[in-house]
């Protein structure tokens, strides 16, 4: 055999490999279609596996030893570095490679027994010494360990990996001088971070507590999502896992962004990576962060689970993680915005929102046991987290939605109904909210028969509404007159009420008078008792009123009806023409004799009486111009 030295590498002729040497190659490996044509001495002295194989084949006479490594961890490029080691050349072992290396040193048995100071153990002291000490290593190794996960979880590769980033993440960035800014002092001359005195290739970064977020957001959803889980039970704070979470969620969604509002978080691109975005299927990433997010709330996790909802309505994951998902949001609905709860319809209805599954949500809101801790007592307010203040927050938010979706032509009666009845009575102080939805679905709808519109309002209570909003649902000419007639009643009850409640005020205040003045019976008393038979009588009134009103409407509307028949049959020439006093007396007017006097002069002193003889010649042209004034009227 050639010395060393005369080596000069490997060449690639095709999908085979040779060695530049001058003997001939008498050992053939093939790993996934491409053959290495190398020499059995280098290969026996480093790899166990390959030794057994040539004790197994010494009784081939000489002939070429061929082996096929079938399940050979790391492909053609793996090996290649193992034939470079075997041969003597320098090999270089880096964090992209060297899970690679240690996988393939294993397989091929290349322990310290074939050799001193062989592979595995070379891969063993860096990976140990260096990979798990670096942050930006231990990433890019862990990235790298994908192609051969089995056998990197066999020898614990993967779990070191992840408990490695884990420690790194959860304990505090200080007591390691790196990478907070504020530590730029340990720095190298290149501007690299310098951690215990080794250059650790990666720059200097902001001192926020995302800085990691990036970073393991080039992992698979499967090491991603193991990573978080050890995270978890190293004891990481939920906001922060909440944020890792978000942050990967947002880069491999693409459509999440887009209801997120502008409230993405910065990009951060790390040039001493050069790592690429991990291929991830959409639907599975979904179905597994869901299993990852935590049990808390607050408003920016709020709108991020309502974006995770449409997301999953678009992509039709499981059943499971809907209503999951469903459920989260209907835990934290009182944070909710208007805006987040428009999600479009992606089914074949007819109707451009999902209300079924705002209906679910809020289903989900008002069952037991939706009581969900927030990520930090600050972060919400003291307010909302009464369940009574929840609810009526809930309640003007679904109001909102309400009137936001009722210009929607194809919205059906039963789904505004649903949607409204949803909530209990006691959830809304004030029905405003909800009689301003119902008038615009009024409007947007004005085919609805009375029936529906009275049905609909049902759900009104009428004694919840404001004096403005029945001042202005008793002229809404959209509303069924039923449904007036009943404002207007409570909005004189109301009306009653407050002047009940002045006379308590005053019976409260000339309490102590009334025991001197009249003992044995108390003014408030008499005050209180007069003024509730005052308003009972006045209510009895209005209704006489009341109906006295309506049927004067019908005795009119059916004069009038009389009147437009007499006027059809006045339009004949001939007897407009003929009798003018027939014509004014049907119409209602009475003409006045020829010698009547102006109105005006009713009341003033008759003038004297002129001589009979010039009475009896002014009067007759007076009353003949009088009466062909008439006629032609």
């Amino acid at each position: 055999m050639a010395p060393l030295g005369k080596f000069s590498g490997f060449r690639r002729e095709g999908n085979d490999w040779f060695c530049n040497a001058e003997l001939p190659s008498d050992i053939c490996v093939s790993i996934e279609g491409v053959n290495f044509h190398l020499h059995k001495f280098p290969l026996v002295t480093r790899c166990g596996k390959i030794a057994r194989a040539h004790e197994e084949s010494k009784n081939t006479d000489g002939k070429t030893l061929c082996m096929v490594l079938e399940d050979f961890d790391g492909g053609p490029d793996t090996f290649l570095v193992v034939a470079n080691f075997c041969y003597g050349f320098r090999v270089e072992l880096t964090a992209r490679n060297v899970v690679l290396v240690y996988c393939a040193a294993d397989y091929l048995e290349m322990t310290d027994e074939f050799g001193e100071d062989n592979l595995l153990s070379k891969s063993d002291s860096l990976f140990h010494k260096n990979i798990l000490r670096n942050w930006k290593d231990c990433i890019l190794a862990l990235q790298s360990s994908e192609p051969v996960l089995s056998r990197a979880e066999k020898l614990h590769l993967v779990d070191k990996c992840l408990s490695a980033l884990s420690t790194m993440v959860c304990t505090d960035p200080s007591l390691f001088g790196w990478p907070m800014m504020m530590y730029g002092s340990l720095q190298s001359p290149g501007g690299s971070i310098l951690w215990n005195g080794i250059n650790t290739g990666a720059r200097i970064r902001s001192s926020e507590s995302d800085w990691w977020y990036e970073d393991i957001s080039y992992l698979s959803v499967s090491l991603f999502e193991r990573l978080i889980k050890t995270m978890q039970m190293r004891g990481i704070r939920p906001e922060k896992l909440a944020g890792a979470i978000m942050h990967y969620c947002r880069k491999y969604l693409p459509g999440l962004d887009r209801w997120q509002g502008g409230q993405g978080s910065k990009t951060r691109t790390v040039a001493s990576f050069s790592l690429t975005p991990a291929a991830v299927d959409q639907s599975v990433l979904l179905e597994s962060i869901e299993k990852l997010l935590p049990e808390k709330k607050g408003d920016s996790f709020c709108r991020f689970l309502l974006g995770l909802v449409r997301v999953a309505l678009i992509l039709n994951v499981n059943q499971t993680c809907k209503d999951s998902l469903e459920k989260r949001v209907g835990m934290q609905l009182e944070l909710a915005t208007l805006d987040s709860l428009l999600i479009p319809n992606f089914s074949d209805s007819d109707t451009l929102y999902n209300t079924e599954c705002i209906e679910r949500i809020v289903h989900h809101f008002m069952s037991p046991g939706s009581n969900m801790p927030a990520f930090s007592p600050s972060s919400i307010d003291p307010q909302t987290s009464s369940s009574s203040e929840s609810s009526r927050k809930v309640a003007k938010l679904i109001d909102s939605y309400i009137a936001e979706i009722a210009s929607d032509v194809n919205l059906k009666p039963g789904k505004i109904r649903s949607l409204a009845e949803a909530l209990p009575d006691s959830s809304r102080s004030l029905h405003d909210g909800l009689y301003r939805a119902l008038d615009i679905y009024f409007k947007a709808h004005p085919w609805l028969s009375d029936k529906e519109k009275e049905d609909l309002c049902s759900t009104i209570d009428y004694q919840k509404l404001s004096f403005h909003a029945c001042a202005h649902a008793s002229q809404n000419d959209r509303l069924p007159l039923r449904v007036i007639l009943q404002v207007l009643f409570f909005e004189q009850l109301q009306l009653r009420t407050a002047i009940a409640g002045c006379f308590n005020a005053l019976d409260n205040e000339i309490a102590p008078a009334a025991s001197l003045t009249a003992p044995g019976e108390r003014v408030g008393e008499i005050i209180q008792r007069d003024g509730w038979v005052t308003i009972v009588r006045e209510n009895q009134v209005l209704k006489v009123d009341m109906e006295r009103m309506t049927s004067r409407v019908g005795e009119l509307e059916e004069e009038f009806s009389k009147i437009k028949q007499e006027m059809k049959s006045m339009t004949k020439p001939s007897s407009s023409i003929s009798s003018p006093r027939l014509i004014a007396r049907k119409v209602g007017c009475k003409p006045q004799p020829s010698d009547a006097q102006p109105e005006s002069v009713d009341h003033a002193e008759p003038p004297p009486l002129p001589p009979r003889s010039s009475t009896k010649h002014t009067s007759r042209p007076h009353q003949s111009g009088r009466s062909r004034h008439f006629s032609l009227v």
